[in-house]
């Protein structure tokens, strides 16, 4: 099918559907301007509105912009101009924002290392981005010292998550949060440093289509490879967000949004980045910002700084749900929650729960990547009579404004027209420049300006996009197609179930077989691994009904993700064993 016959009749079936009142195009509230600039615009025009809610530490949008200037040239004094890459070693605390903010202001490189990082994994990274710098947490450093020599890291930063706790928290801090800083040989102390700094870079002009991030894939197999992205990537993303969410056709987008947002994902990767780092700035929005989960503290901060916009995965949904003191806390301010359905699913019961609670509608977030800098979909407004949750899993809804996505053929690139199944082939202004260092790669997933992601999916009649999962979890069963994420989304309705993940094993027979790991909720120990099985074989077609194995824990990545190789390597001991 022509791509030109294909997205003529595909952006017909979205005009019929497209949310009343929510922007066509993204929204620029400063124009297409750096990320640093608008951090400068919100500081002259809001500066006493914080910026930053930590744990009761309050930081306005102009004290945020005077450190991340005092950053910048201390940053500058040490060497770092445009191209240089820096290092963040941090979880998440206002330092955090502070050195993101200078670096791009320099026009430097920013490359954030998973803090839960291993010695050869942190060696890995630092010497694939080539950093000269890193800026760690002090717990980090001794880690982070016995490595250096391996790299070319030439100046360390150093400072504590606690740095910025108040003498009152207004919230419950993270044990260990307020532990002492440890000073180390060898780093500088990087708050004393900035304290002491009192120029500007006001004077560095920045490239929007210069390299300004190194975000490296989080994938649960394989060494990770750094998506190479420009801050013009970065504030696309965020003004197709504000578009979707916070947008409306008749609002005025120089006006800074009336959000209070609650973030407690790791800003380290993609979706924390984009949630906690760069959408609130860009918006002009209030943070509330979490060292990590932690439920009584989401809802004491929803409670007390009615902070009415978040993002989840589900199981914290339901962890907050079920917690002994959900009704100490009001949570009627919380009026739009996204969530991402890893291990637990989104359901109907869910929804109506949170419905019950809080009065608003329970999304699921998006589709995307860490090579798209994500959120490429969205799915405001498309919850009427639970339609998202009874269709084909996982919906994600419609492209957001400037992005465009086709379905094709995974071995002849052939667009496929609406209803088919295919590979998910994306073009969006915030799709990566290229895998860094890696021109072997880039000729794998590059197509005339498109990008192969790997993924299955397919648009509804209606034109709504579904993510079936990722080609290489797809499951042949006797030549039939089975998709672990729809295997896990049915098991989710069992009322044992807490969690699966579905993965495939060779079969001699059949080709593959699926076998769900099922993690059982407390109280339902009783539950076995047979009575599951009649149990998918009355809810299931017979070819899709898997193994079951039930299991204590999954093995996870960082950021929510089943490691499901290691599940697979499960099988290989289990045919040593037997041999």
């Amino acid at each position: 099918m022509e791509d030109a016959a294909f997205f003529a009749d595909l952006e017909a079936r979205h005009r019929r559907i497209w949310p009343a009142g929510l922007p066509t195009s993204p929204q620029y509230p400063h124009g297409e301007i750096s990320l640093g600039e608008t951090l400068r615009a919100w500081a002259r025009i809001q500066p006493e509105r914080p910026a930053l809610i930590y744990y009761g530490s309050e930081i306005t949008f102009a004290e945020l912009d005077d450190l991340s200037e005092r950053c910048a040239e201390l940053l500058r004094g040490h060497g770092i101009g445009p191209g240089n890459r820096v290092a963040v070693l941090l979880g998440n605390c206002p330092q955090f924002h502070i050195v993101f903010y200078a670096i791009l202001k320099l026009g430097a490189v920013y490359v954030p290392v998973n803090p839960l990082f291993k010695e050869h994994e942190l060696a890995y990274e630092l010497n694939d981005a080539g950093a000269t710098m890193v800026i760690a947490l002090d717990t980090l450093v001794p880690m982070l010292m016995t490595v250096k020599p391996q790299t070319s890291v030439e100046t360390v930063f150093s400072t504590s998550a606690g740095e910025f706790l108040p003498a009152h928290p207004t919230l419950p801090v993270p044990a260990g949060l307020d532990a002492a800083p440890v000073a180390h040989a060898g780093t500088i102390d990087l708050m004393a440093a900035i304290q002491t700094c009192t120029g500007n870079v006001r004077d560095v002009s920045v490239d929007l289509d210069a390299l300004a991030a190194l975000n490296y894939t989080g994938g649960t197999t394989g060494m990770p490879k750094g998506c190479m992205h420009t801050q013009r990537d970065m504030i696309y993303t965020a003004a197709a967000t504000l578009a979707v969410t916070s947008g409306r056709e008749d609002r005025d987008a120089t006006l800074p949004s009336s959000d209070v947002m609650l973030n407690f994902l790791p800003m380290f990767w993609i979706a924390g980045e984009n949630l906690g780092l760069i959408y609130p700035i860009f918006s002009g929005a209030t943070l509330v910002l979490l060292a990590r989960w932690d439920p009584l503290a989401v809802m004491s901060a929803v409670d007390r700084y009615r902070v009415n916009r978040t993002f989840m995965v589900v199981d914290n949904l339901v962890e907050l749900l079920q917690h002994p003191e959900l009704a100490r806390h009001d949570m009627r301010s919380l009026q739009h929650t996204r969530v991402a359905s890893f291990i637990r699913k989104l359901t109907v019961d869910l929804r109506r729960q949170w419905h019950a609670l809080t009065g608003s509608v329970v999304a699921e977030g998006a589709w995307g990547m860490t090579e798209t800098h994500t959120s490429d979909t969205f799915t405001t407004g498309m919850q009427t009579d639970d339609m998202d949750l009874h269709g084909r899993p996982v919906f994600v809804g419609l492209p957001v404004p400037g992005t465009r996505i086709k379905i094709c053929d995974f071995e002849t690139g052939v667009t496929l027209p609406v209803g088919e199944e295919g590979e998910i082939v994306v073009t969006t202004p915030s799709l990566l420049k290229g895998y860094w260092g890696r021109p072997d790669a880039n000729a794998e997933v590059f197509r005339d300006g498109w990008f192969r992601t790997g993924d299955i999916g397919a648009y509804d009649d209606a034109g709504y996009l579904h993510f079936l999962g990722r080609r290489k979890e797809m499951i042949k069963v006797r030549g039939m197609s089975v998709f672990p994420s729809e295997l896990e989304v049915l098991l989710g309705r069992h009322a044992a179930v807490l969690g699966s993940a579905v993965v495939a094993r060779p079969d001699r027979d059949k080709g593959q077989v699926p076998v769900a790991f099922i993690r059982l909720r407390p109280g339902h120990d009783d539950v076995s691994a047979e009575a599951l099985t009649a149990w998918c074989r009355e809810h299931m077609a017979t070819y899709k009904v898997p193994e079951i194995r039930v299991v204590d824990e999954l093995p996870m990545t960082a950021t929510g993700k089943v490691k499901k190789g290691e599940l697979q390597k499960q099988f290989e001991q289990d045919e040593q064993e037997v041999g």
